[in-house]
């Protein structure tokens, strides 16, 4: 091996792991739904409103083999948390019991009249088995049991809307994060 091939290599290897240690040290990080509220009372409002509209929203969660699942999904906005609840078993559960990743969109309803815009939450999300957790969630919610039961951590609260018919307005939240918005003619 010559030393022009021996730099090579090396520099290849190098460049790799620097990538590879920057991928894997990379980390989102993560809020409840009480802290976003705090940080961003406005956008959590009209996120709740936007959930509140309907009963049923969509949850995108990854199938095993990482292709996404979309299920319809009731959500509870309760004591500063986003809580996901699920029938025993359903394979959205079991999706998120094995990678917890998910995006959760707001349902918009029917025709194009989308008030209040678009929601979109995206996370992680962690089954509960705290036994005192879920009782007060049964007390408040009176879901059929049994359940699964997951909080969830947003990565991203993204708002889509149309201001004055003439713009497209984005507005997306991440912990730790000032809000951007984004307007498009």
């Amino acid at each position: 091996m010559n030393q022009r091939t021996t730099r090579r290599t090396t520099r290849h290897t190098t460049r790799r792991t620097t990538r590879h240690t920057t991928r894997r040290t990379t980390r989102r990080t993560t809020a409840n739904w009480g802290s976003f509220a705090a940080a961003e009372p406005g956008l959590a409002t009209t996120a709740e409103r936007r959930f509140g509209a309907y009963t049923h929203h969509t949850l995108a969660t990854l199938r095993a083999d990482g292709s996404p699942r979309t299920s319809g999904l009731e959500v509870r906005f309760l004591a500063g948390e986003l809580w996901l609840g699920m029938m025993p078993g359903s394979l959205k559960a079991l999706d998120l019991r094995r990678d917890p990743r998910f995006a959760l969109q707001a349902n918009p309803g029917e025709g194009t009249g989308m008030g209040g815009g678009d929601v979109r939450i995206s996370g992680r999300a962690y089954e509960v088995e705290d036994g005192e957790t879920k009782a007060g969630y049964v007390e408040e919610v009176e879901p059929p049991e049994p359940f699964h039961l997951f909080r969830a951590e947003l990565t991203e609260v993204t708002r889509t809307c149309v201001e004055d018919d003439t713009y497209l307005v984005v507005q997306v939240w991440q912990p730790g994060e000032p809000l951007r918005t984004i307007r498009r003619t």
